[in-house]
């Protein structure tokens, strides 16, 4: 996309050597010379012939003769009110031309998803876009002089007060402004905490089966051995993580990625208490529990145990992935280091988005928010759900308590990988449960049955009636063969 300079935008670098005159001539063959190569794109516009002529320190005529002369040729074109701006070239630069003989090579195009079931994409077109810019509007217009300069490394105080303050009021927990640490992400606070963990001498984790793939990447990457442990029914399977010899674990008790399970409470307890019997850390990705539908909500694991728990939060699943703004709650021991971590690697989060964030969440918007779209979830999910029992008979649909996400159960014997093919043939983007499990000579070898995980947060109701008749095909297809 070409960018649409403003009139008065970015000056032109054009080197005129004056010793060798005919400058009018060295102006032309410059700008061909940066249009053919590509460094001057179609549309783009051309600065002004009186900015120019006082950038080069020439007469206001030689870069009116420059510019006529180039329109003359073809590589300009003018209109009124428009400026100067680049024309389409007849044809490619000669380096762009295919060798003779040789045809054209055109990369495969794949087929455009009408249908996305992708995991963890929010409704985008509800993101309060309105309350966003009043809230960056009014940071902008209050923030103290005094605080445009560097800020403390762990982050903006007023929105680490709020955050803590939200996170007790809604989710049970405990911590203070003392404990948090704003991060640009969730995945970024993932790695500054276990970069902390390394450093105090903790050298293998434990990590959800099935899970995201990219926390074991991370975990790796970190210097952590990490290894997996089951998950069924009532979440983590505690009993095995005491056979992993691990001293931290990370994951997601409010609604399992990708089962959607919570963890039990009985389960709840005995994590706590492993943590304490091995001198452990529970990482709790805490990442769309806002979005409940058919129970109570469940609590933070770091209001049961904070000596124990880093929480982690962003408004990724919230607001937008594109705020990018996070933050990690830990025990006091580990907050110097996490800090420490984020201003070796960055200046930290925008501090004016910082402040907006907290003036969104301090006034209401945020909760407003939350409110409006947590009823646009829950009809989708109502959709999907008559949707899958229409096409696939009942019980087959699990996870659907809380989130954006839920679980689909294919028939046995189906191979999840030819279906999710098949559906992208055919318009749908959806993943197969194999997408979240570890690899084979590290995953646990019990068999389990195939499976889709399927994301309703960024589809419309009408996307997700044709995204499950799709799928049905698509299963009945590969099961007919």
């Amino acid at each position: 996309m070409t960018v649409d300079w403003a009139r008065g935008g970015p000056d032109l670098l054009v080197a005129l050597d004056r010793g060798a005159g005919r400058l009018g001539i060295q102006l032309q063959d410059q700008l061909r010379a940066a249009i053919r190569d590509g460094r001057l794109s179609t549309g783009e516009r051309l600065p002004s012939t009186r900015r120019l002529a006082e950038l080069l320190g020439v007469s206001r005529g030689t870069v009116v003769d420059a510019y006529e002369q180039l329109l003359a040729e073809g590589y300009v074109e003018s209109a009124v009110g428009s400026g100067t701006r680049v024309a389409a070239l007849p044809s490619a630069p000669p380096e762009a031309r295919p060798a003779p003989g040789v045809p054209p090579v055109s990369p495969p195009q794949a087929r455009p998803a009408e249908v996305d079931f992708g995991y963890g994409i929010p409704d985008l077109g509800s993101v309060p876009l309105t309350d966003w810019s009043w809230a960056v509007s009014e940071a902008t217009r209050t923030l103290p002089t005094a605080e445009l300069g560097d800020e403390d490394p762990a982050g903006s105080r007023h929105l680490r007060e709020v955050v803590t303050a939200y996170h007790r009021r809604v989710r049970s927990g405990c911590a203070v402004a003392e404990d948090a640490v704003v991060v640009s992400g969730f995945r970024q606070g993932l790695v500054f905490a276990l970069a902390t963990l390394v450093e105090h001498g903790i050298g293998r984790i434990a990590l959800e089966n099935p899970g995201p793939r990219e926390h074991d990447v991370i975990a790796r990457r970190a210097g952590l051995d990490a290894v997996p442990v089951r998950v069924d029914g009532d979440g983590l399977d505690v009993g095995r993580l005491r056979e992993t010899g691990a001293r931290a674990v990370l994951l997601t008790p409010a609604h399992q990625c990708p089962t959607g399970v919570a963890l039990g409470p009985s389960r709840r307890r005995d994590l706590v208490a492993w943590a304490d019997e091995v001198d452990g850390v529970i990482l709790e990705d805490d990442y769309d529990a806002e979005f409940r539908y058919d129970r109570q909500p469940v609590g933070s694991l770091q209001g049961l145990n904070p000596d124990r728990v880093i929480a982690l939060g962003s408004v990724s699943k919230t607001l937008a992935p594109t705020i990018r703004l996070g933050w990690v709650l830990a025990p006091p021991r580990f907050v110097a280091g996490i800090v420490e971590e984020q201003r070796l690697s960055s200046r930290g989060a925008p501090g004016l988005d910082q402040e907006a964030l907290a003036l969104l969440m301090e006034t209401g918007r945020f909760d407003r928010h939350l409110r409006r779209v947590r009823e646009v979830y829950r009809a989708r999910r109502d959709v999907l759900a008559a949707e899958v029992e229409l096409a696939f008979g009942p019980g087959r649909l699990h996870g659907l308590a809380a989130g954006c996400h839920a679980l689909l159960h294919l028939p046995d014997g189906t191979s999840e990988r030819a279906v999710v093919a098949r559906a992208a043939a055919m318009g749908v983007r959806v993943n197969g449960l194999a997408h979240y499990r570890f690899a084979p000579e590290d995953a646990d070898t019990e068999p389990r049955p195939p499976a889709l995980v399927l994301g309703f947060g960024n589809v419309s109701e009408a996307q997700i009636r044709r995204g499950i008749r799709i799928l049905a095909e698509a299963v009945w297809h590969q099961n007919a063969r």
